[in-house]
């Protein structure tokens, strides 16, 4: 479903209600460059989606003949009063077309916390978003969320396992932060969550879980432990058996790298295939230790889920800080789960601008043609944007084809790959 009209600006007034003002058309950004986004860009803002307000952020909206960016400065329907702009933090299993359309007020506007800002607009009685469905899969779909079921399921089961910490460091997941990947192993179903290091060997810009005193907050706690074999075998093993289209997963938002407890993961999945060969066991990474990897591929590790803002060197260095590890050995670690017949897809991080530039794009056709992924994941990367393009140094002239031309030339030019948002279920 796409408009007929284009949609007008939306923007919030001083007391944080949101409004749209229809003598001014939406806008998008892109790496900085404004853009009128076109029809099949646009689809009504999906069920489980937020608002946000945009603090210390003017909204920049579009002249509907000329289609000329115009930065709006004041309420529109209240002289001198003060405004911010709106952005969508869409639901599981969207990709952003666009960012949200804004002009900081001063270089001095704090950070925006790390979500993603898609651009947002008012037609029809309804709001839309720039932004696509890549992921048919429900299993993080508002309406599959009962929060009653949820809250009995997960203290059941916290009592049932009162000494297993992983299982009650989840609870907290589910009841404090909403996790869905936490609520739905408390539902007994789909992919459930084996957070495993409490240690990374990166400091990501935008990592969720642990960030410098004076930047922007994490939005979840890291866990504090690392988990014993049998505590996650303990959880892995009922879930694989009993669960619909059943996976578990290393590597999680509340964790750092899942590689540096490798020697752990490796029991628990020994643990876990005595016990039963039903489900898919999957490991999320940064995958910047091949030799830890070939060995978990041996052992029965099903899939690996490789992390990337960019596969561009220049671009995935100063986004990941890495310690100790290249690009390189995150190519290497694709090439060992392939070379032992196992699925390797790509999680990688969608930002207007940067993803579809040509030099990406290129350099992205390249990467797929040397190690033969399965499959793309798309996710929409969760920090302030214009903070990020700065921070990796990335151009703003740099040139861009546009979200969907992106999308279209990789599924023309790899027709035998796989695109998504989720790690799919192999068995």
């Amino acid at each position: 479903m796409h408009p007929t009209g284009t949609p007008s600006l939306v923007f919030a007034d001083k007391r944080g209600n949101i409004t749209d003002f229809d003598a001014l058309a939406m806008a998008g950004m892109s790496n900085g460059r404004f853009a009128v986004p076109r029809p099949e860009e646009l689809i009504p803002l999906p069920e489980g989606s937020e608002l946000f307000l945009l603090p210390d952020r003017l909204p920049v909206g579009t002249d509907p003949e000329t289609g000329e960016p115009l930065l709006l400065e004041e309420n529109p329907y209240e002289a001198g009063s003060s405004i911010q702009a709106v952005a969508a933090f869409m639901a599981p299993a969207h990709t952003a077309i666009y960012n949200s359309a804004f002009q900081k007020k001063s270089e001095n506007a704090a950070a925006l916390p790390l979500f993603a800002y898609t651009a947002v607009g008012w037609y029809d009685e309804q709001f839309w978003v720039t932004g696509f469905r890549s992921d048919n899969d429900i299993r993080q779909d508002s309406i599959q969320f009962n929060t009653r079921v949820i809250e009995q399921n997960t203290k059941r089961k916290l009592a049932e396992h009162p000494k297993n910490r992983l299982i009650q460091h989840l609870g907290t997941c589910s009841l404090t932060y909403c996790c869905p990947a936490a609520r739905n192993y408390f539902l007994g179903r789909w992919e459930a969550p084996l957070p495993t290091s409490p240690q990374c060997n990166a400091k990501c810009l935008g990592c969720i879980s642990l960030q410098p005193s004076g930047c922007c907050p994490s939005p979840q706690q890291r866990l504090s432990f690392v988990p014993s074999a049998h505590e996650i075998a303990e959880l892995a093993i009922p879930h694989l058996i009993t669960a619909e289209r059943p996976i578990v997963s290393f590597g999680q938002g509340c964790e750092g790298e899942p590689l540096l407890q490798a020697d752990t993961i490796e029991q628990a999945i020994r643990r876990i295939r005595k016990e039963t060969t039903h489900g898919t066991i999957n490991l999320n990474s940064n995958a910047s230790l091949p030799q830890k990897m070939e060995k978990l591929a041996a052992i029965g590790l099903d899939s690996l889920r490789v992390s990337l803002n960019s596969v561009q060197a220049q671009y995935y260095t100063p986004y990941y800080n890495p310690s100790n590890y290249c690009f390189q050995d995150v190519k290497n670690s694709i090439k060992a789960m392939k070379a032992a017949g196992r699925f390797a897809s790509l999680n990688y991080f969608i930002i207007p601008g940067l993803t579809d530039s040509n030099a990406e794009f290129d350099t992205l056709c390249s990467l797929i043609d040397e190690l033969s992924p399965d499959l793309i994941q798309l996710r929409n990367l969760n920090m302030d944007p214009q903070l990020y393009l700065q921070s990796i140094g990335f151009p703003a002239d740099a040139r861009s084809m546009g979200i969907l031309t992106w999308y279209n030339q990789l599924k023309e030019h790899f027709p035998k790959l796989q695109f998504g948002y989720y790690n799919p279920s192999l068995f």
